[in-house]
């Protein structure tokens, strides 16, 4: 019988200290910082060698990722109201009523998102969780789910069915 299972990984390691803020038209929040906590839960039928997906093979990919935005700063390459700029090892970032930041390069992760929330955060982190698992497919995972709490009892979810 092809049951259904959860594996849920959530390891004190699974973890990045880092600064951001929101901004949006009209808003931009000061800049601050969070202890992330990462969490993923995967589910499916059971593979020939009785996983749903390997525990091991999930935390050393959620440990690589979280290491890459660990003590940076969280910037959206995506935003509508901000503008970036780079020169001699900088990055600058201007909010549209002139407010600016400079962060040297090495301090920074640039990411793909609109806004640096959780919630996009958890979206950011399952895709490259799905870059670096590329086999869930195959081994007939359903859905892949990655948890990202900024503080004790607030955590935001996203999660894509497959």
């Amino acid at each position: 019988m092809d049951g259904r299972y959860r594996v849920h990984v959530f390891k004190d390691y699974l973890k990045f200290s880092s600064a951001h803020f929101i901004a949006y038209h009209g808003f931009r929040e000061a800049l601050h910082g969070h202890n992330y906590q990462v969490s993923v839960r995967v589910e499916g039928g059971l593979g020939a060698d009785g996983y749903v997906l390997d525990f091991g093979l999930v935390k050393q990919a959620a440990r690589r990722i979280c290491e890459r935005l660990d003590e940076r700063v969280l910037l959206p390459a995506d935003s509508d109201c901000l503008s970036f700029s780079r020169s001699g090892g900088q990055v600058a970032v201007t909010y549209e009523d002139g407010a600016a930041f400079s962060f040297p390069e090495g301090d920074v992760a640039v990411l793909p998102i609109v806004h640096t929330s959780a919630e996009e955060l958890a979206r950011y982190l399952l895709a490259q969780l799905r870059g670096e698992l590329p086999d869930l497919e195959r081994r007939g995972v359903r859905w892949v789910e990655v948890g990202v709490a900024e503080a004790p009892g607030q955590i935001a979810y996203c999660r894509q069915d497959l």
